[in-house]
């Protein structure tokens, strides 16, 4: 069979570049105020964004250095040099020390904008990790752990963020909230959430939030999440309420989507129909668990190769593990690790499953695996080296199995992040 790795490569990388900060962002850009340009970024995506916001300002249009000045947060890593503005490096997807200050430094410098100066707020997927800002009577431990046990829970990332919500000074609105003496706020974002919801990409910092206390308290229940008395107190108080919509923080406030998953998938689909692929596409919002939208596609690709026709199937989305192993791997590895105990026995099937941000799951390092590609090569080294995939699925242990095989993806960070791409090429 021809080697369909540098295909599969190809597909991925189109859908990472047809949503890099370098492509989307300086045309979105919006003209200088009279004051300053205070630039607030968060996300995985972060400090590319703040330097194509460099390049734009100081640059192009020649601004005066003094006038642009900012804070970008984003995860380990993922970091690159600025003139302007300060690139904080914190923990995802646990919060750590950094990612607690940078977000108090966030609010102040939000704070302190006034009737002249824009706020700027440029957003990608992985800023609700970054920025922590606790609500009053939740330390940093407690939200810590109240992250690793959503984590672990397999619930979707929108009703984490609606916990992670109302357990914040920052998020649900808030930071709109902190610098509405500002002339303007304008948020652009690159969206790495189902349906492109505003209010759940970073957890929504400078939109309306519809979600309510009792809707994160509902998620604790129906997890059965491990939390402290202290949380549990601060889901009671009507003070840790989201904004509303018509809330005054909003008065001056604009939100833009600059990439979406949907427009990287397609641009994924582009290049497998050039190469001759009939494409199915399933969509930029599929959510589930990962092994068993695995099932789900194996099947589509067994059919596809009975019918003998020649078909990439391709699909976006966020999938979810629910952790009950020991291993270690994210929702695209268990995917892949699925597809490979059901495909194992049929011939001319390749496919990979990657995040777009280059990370997928991990301890946070930038050296995590993006996800993982499966083919002929991989069945013929498990069957050699007398691996079960359905043993390594039970242990929730991908990462383990596809380092013996050889076949995790490692693309380091790729500076934006619009969610997860799947692609299976029947031949």
């Amino acid at each position: 069979m021809t080697d369909r790795r540098p295909l599969l490569r190809a597909i991925f990388d189109a859908a990472v570049a047809a949503a890099h900060p370098d492509v989307v962002l300086g045309r979105h850009l919006p003209p200088p105020p009279k004051g300053r340009v205070i630039c607030l970024a968060a996300g995985k995506g972060a400090a590319a964004m703040a330097a194509s916001c460099e390049r734009h300002y100081l640059d192009a249009l020649k601004l005066e250095p003094q006038r642009l000045l900012g804070i970008a947060t984003t995860r380990h890593g993922h970091g690159l040099p600025t003139r302007r503005i300060k690139v904080i490096e914190a923990g995802h997807p646990v919060p750590d020390e950094a990612g607690l200050k940078a977000a108090d430094d966030t609010l102040r410098l939000a704070a302190e904008a006034t009737a002249d100066d824009l706020l700027l707020v440029l957003i990608t997927g992985g800023g609700s990790a970054n920025w922590l800002a606790p609500a009053e009577g939740v330390s940093f431990a407690q939200k810590q752990q109240v992250n690793r046990a959503l984590l672990r829970s397999g619930a979707p990332i929108g009703e984490m963020n609606i916990v992670r919500k109302h357990l914040s000074r920052i998020k649900g609105g808030r930071l709109a909230r902190a610098g509405q003496r500002a002339a303007a706020i304008v948020t652009l974002a690159i969206s790495d959430v189902p349906h492109d919801d505003p209010s759940a990409i970073a957890s929504g910092p400078t939109v309306p939030d519809p979600s309510t206390l009792a809707d994160a308290r509902a998620i604790v229940a129906k997890y059965d999440l491990a939390v402290d008395d202290a949380v549990r107190r601060a889901l009671d108080d009507p003070a840790n309420e989201s904004c509303k919509p018509g809330d005054p923080a909003f008065a001056r406030a604009t939100f833009e989507l600059i990439a979406r998953p949907k427009v990287a998938l397609e641009a994924a689909a582009k290049v497998a129909r050039d190469a001759g692929y009939r494409t199915i596409a399933l969509g930029a919002d599929l959510e589930g668990e990962a092994r068993e939208v695995a099932a789900g596609h194996a099947r589509m690709a067994i059919e596809a190769r009975a019918e003998g026709k020649r078909t990439a199937i391709v699909s976006g989305g966020e999938l979810t593990v629910t952790v009950r192993g020991n291993g270690r791997g994210g929702p695209n590895q268990e995917y892949a690790l699925a597809l490979a105990g059901l495909l194992q026995d049929t011939g001319g099937v390749a496919a990979l499953a990657a995040d777009t941000d280059g990370a997928d799951g991990g301890g946070g390092s930038a050296s995590d695996p993006a996800g993982a590609v499966i083919d002929a090569a991989t069945f013929s080294k498990m069957k050699s080296l007398g691996l079960d995939p359905v043993a390594y699925l039970a242990d929730n242990d991908a990462t383990g199995f596809f380092s013996q095989t050889g076949d995790l993806l490692l693309t380091g960070p790729t500076l934006t992040n619009v969610n997860d791409v799947r692609v299976i090429l029947v031949d």
